[in-house]
C-alpha cells in the first residue's frame, strides 16, 4: 500500500460526508453508534496508528462540540500519519479502516 492509496482512501470519505449536516451525523449507522462516533473511532485509530509510527505515545483525539468538525479532524490526523511514513503495512491497515468506515456511512 502506497501513501498514493491511502490518500485516495481519504478523498473517498471526504467527497462521501465532507458536506454532511450535523442531523446525518447524529443519525445511526448500525448497531447503536452514530455516524459520527464511528468516524470519531476511526479519526482515534488513525492517530494511535501516526503516534506508535513516530515512537510517540498514544493520547486521546478530543471530541468537538459539533461532528460536522469530524472531517477536518479525519484530514488532519491522516496527514500526521502520512507524515509519519509508516510501513506499507499500517497504510494498508489505515486504507482498510477508512473503507469500512466509509461503507458503514452509506
Amino acid at each position: 500500500m502506497s501513501a498514493q492509496e491511502l490518500s485516495r482512501a481519504v478523498d473517498l470519505l471526504v467527497r462521501q460526508t465532507g458536506h454532511w449536516a450535523a442531523p446525518r451525523w447524529a443519525a445511526q449507522a448500525g448497531g447503536e453508534s452514530s455516524r459520527g462516533d464511528l468516524l470519531y473511532a476511526l479519526v482515534q485509530r488513525l492517530a494511535d496508528r501516526a503516534a506508535d509510527a513516530e515512537g510517540q505515545p498514544r493520547r486521546p483525539v478530543p471530541r468537538l462540540p459539533t461532528d460536522t468538525a469530524l472531517i477536518d479532524q479525519f484530514r488532519v490526523v491522516t496527514a500526521d500519519l502520512l507524515a509519519a511514513t509508516p510501513p506499507p503495512t499500517v497504510l494498508a491497515q489505515a486504507a482498510t479502516d477508512i473503507s469500512t468506515v466509509r461503507h458503514s456511512l452509506t
